[in-house]
């Protein structure tokens, strides 16, 4: 039986200003299997964006332990956590983090540059693209951000996110720059990469957005104070589709 991709026993995260001591994240223990689809939620200081940079092995807990897919991430060196963020995960970010002056093709193969062993341009390039064509981007390929949407944009971003064929992606707040039709679109894209077999972690304090998820944990004052399933789960193209409905209606008013 193999393990769940993400196991915390007790990790806690404490910040030190002067003689202030903030415990960030205190005493969380936390299993997610793979294939779920799970929401992060929180108010502003409960700890949840904290808790995703230690899943995301972008900062290292001051107590417990965390092994992703059975591996203690405490015992790696620094460059064994860089191999396995660069293998395991892929993330997505609320400002998308495009560098302006490549084309979208271009931002999607960078994680690849840090990939070993080295992965060749040829290579590189058609990884990219069919990236960018699972997202829908398939005709955007040579675009700049600045002739993007806002969400295709963040399809770009989403598209970098899976160019390493990662069992795990972070999201922080994804849908936090989009406007509602936008933000269904992005989280129907979610959807149907969890349903394809991506395990999906997605920070947010949205209760709309959450319940695009399986699962929602929330958060206060660094500790989990519920974790249950999405028992008014939403479904992308019910909402595409009510949405539709309710558009055309007011333009008949």
């Amino acid at each position: 039986m193999s393990p769940p991709l993400i196991e915390l026993q007790n990790i806690e995260k404490v910040y030190r200003t002067g003689d202030v001591e903030v415990r960030a994240v205190n005493g969380v223990s936390l299993q997610i299997e793979r294939g779920e689809f799970v929401a992060i939620m929180g108010s502003s200081g409960s700890g949840k964006s904290t808790l995703m940079n230690m899943l995301g092995c972008l900062d290292q807990p001051t107590a417990g332990s965390y092994l992703l897919d059975g591996v203690d991430v405490a015992k790696l060196g620094r460059a064994e956590i860089s191999r396995l963020r660069n293998q395991k995960l892929g993330f997505v970010f609320q400002s998308f983090n495009l560098l302006s002056r490549t084309t979208a093709c271009e931002n999607v193969e960078l994680p690849l540059f840090y990939t070993s062993p080295h992965v060749p341009l040829r290579e590189r390039r058609q990884r990219a693209i069919e990236a960018l064509e699972k997202v829908g981007l398939g005709a955007r390929l040579y675009n700049h951000p600045n002739q993007l949407s806002g969400g295709q944009q963040q399809r770009v971003a989403i598209a970098r996110a899976l160019v390493n064929q990662p069992e795990l992606v972070l999201a922080d707040e994804p849908t936090g720059n989009l406007d509602t039709r936008t933000s269904i679109e992005v989280m129907g894209l979610f959807q149907t990469l969890n349903d394809a077999g991506i395990t999906v972690v997605m920070v947010t304090h949205e209760l709309d957005i959450a319940a695009y998820c399986k699962r929602i944990i929330v958060m206060r004052d660094g500790k989990i104070i519920r974790d249950e399933p999405s028992t008014q789960r939403i479904f992308a193209g019910d909402q595409r589709a009510a949405l539709d409905a309710s558009e055309q209606h007011a333009s008949l008013s």
